[in-house]
């Protein structure tokens, strides 16, 4: 008989939200999309429900292109937005820019022109550091903007602060792409609906991350600007992103988006995220870097002490120079988790909570 578990189903981490499982509803979800033949690429009743499901929350225009995963998100929709001679304008720590193996330059064949920020958030100061030499055909054309909502490090851009960008970057000439990977936990954080802080503040176009927060794969690219992105059909089949059997994305992101799902679990990830924060404050040897405002706590801690802690817990360094680490929780860390960790992180420092 083969083994048919090979991890330890109680283990728990704070790496990544993407080492996290399925959401049962969505292993559900695809058990009844299974059986019998349907069309496939997407010429399928489980597609043509969810692409009904994204125009109710992002409005009648909208299009939606699903793909496999978030670098084929991001790389398949910039691509579509960009002549050849065409960049884009990041952070430094954008996942386009440090997580995505160079994809979006040798897949996608465009530049990327990153910014520093202290936030990992743009602003039309920080853009126009970039947003020049149109006409000059010695420099690749800046010609859309690219923003992480939550961002890199945990921070969220209100309604206003997108709305600032889009203006301005489309009174230069250029578009506005988001990279959605954690837009369920913006979205819960802000108390708002998707529509809200996306087609009405400006963005041509987003990608929709669900594997995040509970599918077993499959994110959307979702056009909210007519003509922002021609020829992204032809675009995600070529760059290999069309699923041939995409009923089961679709019932996934059914499940998902057609119900409050996503909403619940972007809520238990950022209030996780929010008592780790809070417990981790009142202890010495621990200083926060960044505000916790979705899933993610960034704080600076002895490397010692944090190598002790992952013997029990995987995090990620985020800024080994620094000292600073990352800390994840995800749709289904418990309180149990959060416990757990912090009297993990207090023997390993050796000290008791900042008097």
């Amino acid at each position: 008989m083969i083994e048919s578990v090979l991890h330890d189903v109680n283990y728990r981490s704070f790496a990544s939200d993407n080492y996290s499982g399925v959401h049962p509803q969505i292993l559900e979800a695809l058990s009844r999309a299974n059986g019998g033949h349907v069309s496939a690429y997407g010429a399928d009743p489980y597609t043509h429900r969810f692409e009904e499901i994204i125009k109710g929350h992002f409005g009648e225009q909208a299009e939606v292109f699903t793909v496999f995963n978030g670098t084929g998100a991001n790389v398949t929709a910039l691509q579509a937005m960009l002549p050849r001679w065409g960049a884009v304008i990041c952070t430094t720590n954008s996942h386009i820019h440090v997580d995505e193996g160079g994809a979006p330059e040798k897949v996608g064949g465009f530049k990327l022109l990153p910014i520093e920020t202290p936030d990992g958030k743009l602003t039309p100061e920080f853009i126009d550091k970039e947003a020049w030499g149109w006409g000059d055909e010695h420099r690749s054309q800046p010609l859309v903007v690219e923003l992480t909502q939550s961002t890199e490090v945990g921070t969220l851009y209100t309604p206003d602060e997108i709305k600032a960008i889009t203006d301005h970057a489309h009174s230069k000439g250029m578009k506005v792409y988001a990279d959605g990977a954690r837009l369920s936990n913006a979205a819960a954080a802000l108390g708002l609906g998707f529509k809200e802080f996306t087609t009405d503040v400006g963005l041509d176009a987003i990608s929709l991350g669900g594997t995040k927060n509970g599918l077993m794969f499959g994110e959307s690219i979702v056009v909210l600007t007519p003509d922002a992105a021609p020829g992204l059909a032809y675009g995600r089949k070529f760059n290999m992103q069309l699923a041939s059997k995409l009923r089961f994305a679709s019932a996934q992101l059914i499940e998902m988006f057609g119900t409050d799902l996503w909403l619940r679990n972007a809520q238990q990830a950022n209030a996780m995220a929010q008592k780790l924060s809070n417990a981790v404050v009142q202890l010495d040897g621990i200083e926060l870097t960044q505000k916790t405002e979705a899933n993610a706590v960034f704080a600076k801690i002895n490397p010692a002490v944090a190598d002790k802690v992952r013997e029990n817990y995987a995090f990620y360094d985020w800024d080994l120079q620094n000292e600073e680490v990352r800390w994840m929780c995800s749709f289904d860390t418990t309180e149990e988790d959060i416990n757990g960790f912090v009297e993990c992180l207090k023997s390993a420092l050796g000290g008791a909570p900042r008097s």
